[in-house]
């Protein structure tokens, strides 16, 4: 079961689909110091991307020859099936 989608995590997102590009735990880190929650570390920005991954706001990406993974925004097809 997927953790909630938090007051933090809603900022978070709103902030990365504003923002774009791709997103790591540490552009989060660096993020969050000027946010409503200034000390929100490591570990808590690594399980707010995994969450956003989790309820599908986010797609996350793994580089096999780095071995890190990268989060993105959903995008959304608002083009019509007609």
């Amino acid at each position: 079961m997927a953790e909630p989608i938090t007051a933090r995590r809603t900022w978070l997102l709103t902030e990365i689909r504003r923002t774009g590009g791709v997103w790591t735990v540490r552009r989060v880190e660096a993020v969050m110091h000027g946010s409503p929650w200034p000390t929100t570390g490591r570990n808590t920005s690594r399980k707010d991307l995994r969450a956003l991954a989790a309820h599908g706001a986010l797609v996350a990406l793994d580089d096999r020859e780095t071995g890190r993974r990268t989060y993105t925004a959903k995008i959304l097809n608002l083009r019509s099936a007609a």
